[in-house]
């Protein structure tokens, strides 16, 4: 199966107008016969439907479209325009006008950006971002990553790269700029909250390679796994480390979801249905008011286990599916921090040449039928982890999950 069919089925995200990994219509010609889209007729600009050019219904409608963009390539100063650059930017303020922050162009390397996170390696900070207003924000630090080493944290607002101010800048470029080879080093200035100042954070890039899933055994008899990311693999990786963990007859078992940005819709499904035995775990509400209802499947390994779940304010999207099944299903305690809040579900669908749209196609919501967009999912167990907690090497939150399970 191609990468793009498998994307048809993903919970993108990390979703937002863009979220990359610090770690990937109609098709407008060039001005003048090119490959048949456009002519230049007496009268003004025509195209061919049948190549792509404006259907007949919308002639009146995209009049002023070309109309722009026959005196662009006439009239305007510096010559030549780049077409290709104009017809992104056209796509790019078509689907902007939609007011959502889900549905989004992405180039071929856009594309390829997206996916890092699900491909387990590459070389630079190790940081989950997103584009937001004018600069590009921080969703999550990767776990052991350079970024949070050297103390990037979640909601960090990355204002200047090697001193350069980033404002408006796409998310491609600003990412291309903040990854590079092993060993070298990249100057971000930050934006902390509503602080005055920049805090300037110098990171030595690294080669990052994120394990989906990783687990050991806890004191007092406690199994402990943590899910990265909603790859291909998770799913099959997930059962083989529940199984080892099982093999050593655990108490209890805490999940950690915190810094996870989300990943494949069906891996969420299959990640949470060894936790949940049965019913609802998620639903998908459409346009046109249907719904269609995801359902456990059988064979889950943990699903009768004591289980505490950690989430925090990187948890996005598939990994909210599964902590607001574990929570509404009431198969286990939350503990932490409230999650990002993603509940959109997009589709790509590729275009023409170039890219491809990523289109959100639903609502997601969780068995209860709550709508968790914007708001996130908030923890039974409130439990803030510091910076001061990191730099110590405490985590309360693991700590807090640990105490629960014992009393139980």
């Amino acid at each position: 199966m191609n990468r793009f069919m498998r994307m048809v089925v993903v919970l993108l995200l990390m979703g937002m107008t863009g979220t990359f990994m610090f770690v990937g219509g109609f098709v407008a010609g060039g001005y003048a016969e090119r490959a048949g889209l456009l002519s230049f007729v007496p009268g003004g600009l025509q195209t061919n439907p049948a190549q792509g050019g404006t259907p007949e219904d919308l002639q009146a409608t995209f009049a002023p479209f070309w109309e722009a963009w026959e005196v662009i390539h006439k009239d305007y100063a510096e010559q030549p325009v780049d077409d290709l650059k104009m017809m992104r930017g056209a796509i790019r303020g078509m689907l902007q006008s939609l007011g959502d922050p889900h549905t989004s162009y992405m180039t071929p390397e856009e594309e390829q950006i997206a996916m890092t996170h699900l491909d387990g390696e590459f070389e630079g900070i190790g940081a989950t971002v997103e584009t937001t207003g004018s600069y590009t924000r921080i969703v999550s630090p990767i776990p052991g990553s350079p970024a949070e080493k050297a103390g990037i944290r979640p909601g960090d607002l990355i204002v200047k790269i090697n001193g350069e101010d980033i404002a408006d800048q796409d998310l491609t470029t600003v990412v291309s700029k903040v990854r590079g080879p092993e060993g070298s080093t990249v100057v971000l200035s930050i934006q902390r909250g509503d602080a005055g100042d920049l805090l300037e954070f110098s990171i030595v890039r690294a080669k990052i390679t994120i394990d989906s899933v990783e687990s050991r055994m806890l004191d007092g008899n406690i199994g402990y796994v943590k899910i990265n990311s909603f790859g291909d693999t998770t799913g099959g990786d997930l059962r083989d480390q529940l199984r080892a963990l099982l093999d050593q007859n655990p108490k209890s078992l805490v999940l950690d979801l915190r810094g996870n940005p989300g990943g494949y819709l069906h891996t969420a499904i299959d990640v949470v249905s060894q936790f949940v035995g049965e019913g609802v775990v998620m639903r998908e509400r459409f346009g046109d008011g249907t719904e269609k209802t995801y359902e456990a499947e059988s064979g889950g390994l943990a699903t009768t286990i004591p289980l505490v779940v950690l989430i925090d304010k990187g948890s996005a999207s598939a990994s909210e599916i599964v902590a607001g099944a574990v929570q509404d299903r009431q198969r286990g305690t939350l503990v932490g921090e409230t999650s990002y809040g993603k509940g959109s579900v997009q589709s790509p669908r590729p275009l023409h040449n170039d890219g491809a749209l990523r289109v959100t196609i639903a609502r997601w919501l969780t068995p209860n039928g709550n709508w968790i967009h914007k708001t996130g999912i908030a923890p039974d167990v409130e439990v803030a982890r510091t910076e001061e907690d990191r730099q110590a090497n405490r985590d309360p939150q693991l700590d807090k999950a640990i105490e629960i399970l014992v009393g139980q």
